[in-house]
């Protein structure tokens, strides 16, 4: 069988985060086993110099080629992993070094394809290369990423995205959800899925990243918006309605739907469905509460209203949620 040579480079800087680093070759390896070696893929790690890089997680790896050396060659694919600060309130911020973002933006102009897993987007964007296109990222970050590029249509819900030659994926375990994509797009699905049995995962994840996202921690820039925050989480079992709203905030109904898209970027009425969901989740994570229970707890009303939402907003019931999140010591209330 012909095989066809495709040379994958993985960036490497100091502080990567390392499943970024060795997913991805773990996916491809298996890719060139489940097709007798015919996938042809040759991956390398590409760094500053050939010196040690120690990863966020404190592994070193090994370089296989400076940036200088891999500038020579013809790239199928370049991946740009990410690394992250976290600060002393646990908020994660992403790094990208200029020197990266140089060399990453001068070698993409010799690669077929671009892409970038989890915080990664943000040195891509850096480099310009998301400009006009959508993408995605880690959640933590997201909103981050739409503020420092305007230009970039992010979306913060997918595993990956394509846009044309340049993919990003979602948080750190995506690489390999992203992997499998690549893999899909050049051998094929049925190849793709001999892959992700091997993984023991799913060829396509059912539902997005807004199944592990935690929509409520934006931050408001005012007293009034916060005082209804609270407001609202003291009384979410209750119907809450825009005009008990705004009689609290002590401002028109048409006010308050203002405030909220000003602060928020959201309706009252979404953002206040955003906190029941976000509430039933953490009882359908930590309890063994009945779904009538919960949809009464958290303001649903019925069990219907419940389901619905998370369909709207997660893409999957509240039975198949608890399925797979539900913790090992459940609380009974």
């Amino acid at each position: 069988m012909h095989t066809v040579s495709r040379l994958i480079a993985i960036v490497l800087f100091e502080d990567v985060d390392l499943l970024d680093v060795t997913g991805p070759p773990e996916v491809f390896s298996l890719a060139r086993r489940e097709t007798d070696e015919a996938a042809g893929y040759d991956v390398v790690l590409a760094a500053e110099t050939m010196d040690p890089v120690t990863t966020g997680a404190g592994v070193r790896v090994l370089p296989d080629v400076t940036f200088d050396e891999l500038s020579g060659r013809s790239i199928d694919t370049l991946i740009v992993p990410g690394a992250v600060e976290v600060d002393g309130q646990r908020a994660v911020h992403p790094r990208t070094d200029p020197a990266v973002v140089d060399r990453v933006r001068q070698l993409a102009e010799r690669t077929r394809r671009v892409t970038s897993v989890c915080v990664g987007a943000h040195i891509l964007a850096a480099a310009g290369l998301l400009d006009g296109k959508r993408a995605t990222t880690h959640w933590s970050t997201a909103q981050q990423l739409a503020a420092d590029h305007p230009a970039v249509e992010v979306d913060a819900d997918p595993i990956f995205i394509r846009e044309g030659d340049v993919w990003t994926g979602a948080g750190i375990s995506a690489c390999l959800d992203l992997s499998l994509a690549l893999i899909a797009d050049d051998l094929g699905e049925a190849v793709a899925l001999r892959v992700a049995r091997q993984l023991v995962m799913y060829l396509k994840r059912p539902s997005g990243q807004s199944q592990f996202s935690v929509p409520l921690e934006q931050v408001s820039t005012t007293r009034r918006i916060e005082d209804l925050r609270h407001h609202i989480m003291r009384h979410i079992a209750e119907p809450l309605t825009v005009a008990d709203l705004a009689a609290c905030a002590h401002v028109s109904d048409r006010q308050l739907t203002r405030i909220f898209k000003n602060e928020l970027g959201t309706t009252p009425y979404a953002y206040i469905e955003s906190v029941r969901v976000e509430a039933a989740r953490r009882q359908l994570e930590s309890t063994d509460a009945t779904l009538e229970r919960v949809a009464t707890a958290c303001g649903f009303g019925t069990v219907d209203t419940l389901v619905r939402a998370f369909r709207r907003r997660l893409d999957m019931t509240p039975t198949e949620y608890r399925r797979r999140f539900r913790t090992g010591a459940i609380a009974h209330i």
